[in-house]
């Protein structure tokens, strides 16, 4: 067994951790951008709450993008933007219903699993965040889910891909 040793630090100061910019190269592996599952929770929204709801606990986490759960079964079935909130979807759907805002669900905006259009964690292993940015570009996706399949051979979700998360790192 390898014997540990505590040193002393010669600095007398600093930077607070976390507070470096964090860039991404057109080269790099896609996967260092990917927000992983395994890492990281997961920001989920109940299908029965009103999407105005649902965007102020996005808000209030910091993200942009939530998976709708069904409360019965405490599952994954859809999926749902701030973008999707804050764009036409919810203004149709009030014309189409003949309801108010405060009435459209987050179930009634989701796009659920089967819409979904995703990416393999194994597809991954060679690819860069460059081939993910012309993705997004191509596709015009706001978000891309990441599947993996487990040891059962059950899919499941392994991660997101954001593309303003993307375009940000990406920045100079």
């Amino acid at each position: 067994m390898p014997h540990l040793q505590l040193h002393t630090v010669a600095a007398s100061s600093f930077r607070i951790p976390g507070t470096d910019p964090w860039h991404a190269k057109p080269t790099d592996p896609a996967i260092t951008v990917m927000t992983d599952f395994r890492e990281r929770s997961s920001i989920t929204v109940p299908d029965y709450h009103p999407i105005d709801t649902a965007l102020e606990h996005m808000k209030h986490t910091g993200v942009r993008c939530a998976f709708a759960v069904d409360a019965d079964n405490q599952v994954v079935i859809g999926m749902v933007t701030a973008y999707d909130i804050g764009g036409e979807k919810p203004l149709r759907l009030m014309r189409s219903m003949d309801v108010k805002r405060s009435e459209i669900l987050v179930r009634d905006l989701m796009q659920p699993i089967k819409e979904w259009r995703v990416l393999h964690i194994q597809d991954l292993e060679r690819a860069t965040v460059a081939a993910v940015d012309r993705l997004f570009g191509e596709s015009g996706l706001t978000h891309i889910p990441v599947m993996e399949q487990s040891p059962r051979g059950e899919a499941r979700l392994r991660g997101l891909f954001s593309s303003a998360k993307i375009k940000r790192l990406l920045a100079p």
